[in-house]
């Protein structure tokens, strides 16, 4: 069986973040089963501007990065933290580049939490990720809760507590691609995700 491609996001740009760490030792968790790439570039995203988002214009090479790695991932993994009761900034700015293309609608998609504290940020994200027709995966536990500890990725795979709930994380994403593929019939999708890429630009 070929592992599940999962693209991780972080939303925090930060070198040493939480968000970040926790998805590294996600890359490290079960390599036979789960193939799970850390996505580095959101801060490399131009501010959104639909005036080069529209069919004849040529998209920035770094969104095309972007838009490629979510295409080819059979799920997405974000850890995000929270900002002033929201999204931060550059990970909504990311969003807003995924909006008009094929590439999110039915894409099973998780949010994983590093504070036990955050509750506006990933009730926030929910919403916009089914806004944008994502199957979003609803995690029990929804937080890989390091309590304010600075913990690199070997440390957080090293505790069992945490490492146990990674992996749910992870098997919730399966389960979840799986279904989809069992439910939905590959034209149907592709369908989906045609009627997203044609839909008009925002104002």
């Amino acid at each position: 069986m070929k592992p599940l491609r999962i693209l991780a996001v972080s939303g925090s740009l930060r070198a040493r973040s939480s968000n970040a760490e926790v998805l590294r030792a996600a890359t490290m968790l079960a390599p036979d089963e789960f193939l799970v790439t850390l996505y580095e570039g959101v801060g490399d995203l131009p501010h959104f501007n639909p005036d080069l988002d529209r069919p004849e214009s040529v998209i920035p090479p770094v969104v095309a990065d972007l838009r490629a790695r979510i295409a080819a991932a059979h799920a997405v993994l974000i850890s995000t933290p929270e900002y002033a009761h929201g999204v931060p900034g550059s990970l909504k700015n990311a969003l807003d580049w995924l909006v008009s293309g094929p590439e999110i609608p039915g894409k099973p998609i998780a949010v994983l939490m590093t504070s036990r504290y955050s509750v506006h940020a990933p009730a926030a994200l929910s919403e916009i990720l089914r806004t944008m027709s994502a199957r979003v995966v609803a995690l029990e536990p929804g937080c890989v809760s390091l309590d304010g500890r600075r913990l690199a990725a070997t440390q957080v795979l090293a505790d069992p507590d945490l490492a146990r709930v990674l992996r749910a994380a992870l098997e919730s994403l399966r389960a979840a691609h799986n279904d989809f593929v069992d439910e939905w019939p590959a034209t149907t999708i592709a369908e989906a995700r045609a009627a997203a890429s044609e839909a008009p630009p925002s104002a």
